[in-house]
């Protein structure tokens, strides 16, 4: 199997109130945030566009679970149904089904400490 991970596609993390959250890192860090928080856009070693977001998100969302955590990691990966077969068969527990969007695949895992990670399969000129 080629790479597993490509880059880091996200990072979400649970706030009282996101829209606080995204204007003051847009004042104080000149974050460009609109609704989903932030997208930083970038080239990857083929002169690809990519994509990385940034998102806070309700305190209360069930997005994380199982996971406890107030926080979670994306990956961008290559192949996803074939990562999450081979992640499976090493003992790697698997959350949930894929997911298919016009933006990419998605799938779940959870590392060692129970943290929720997403898997990403972009497709990033989805977004431009």
């Amino acid at each position: 199997m080629k790479k597993r991970v490509t880059g880091l596609g996200g990072f979400f993390f649970k706030t009282k109130d996101p829209d606080h959250s995204k204007n003051w890192y847009n004042k104080h860090l000149g974050l460009n945030t609109d609704q989903y928080g932030c997208t930083f856009w970038w080239k990857d070693k083929e002169g690809n566009d990519c994509s990385t977001q940034w998102s806070p998100m309700n305190a209360d969302t069930e997005y994380f679970n199982p996971s406890q955590s107030s926080f979670m990691m994306n990956f961008r990966v290559e192949n996803l149904v074939e990562l999450l077969k081979v992640l499976k068969e090493e003992g790697v527990t698997v959350v949930g089904e894929i997911q298919e969007f016009e933006y990419g695949k998605f799938g779940w895992i959870l590392d060692p400490d129970g943290n929720k990670l997403e898997l990403w399969e972009p497709i990033d000129k989805a977004f431009l």
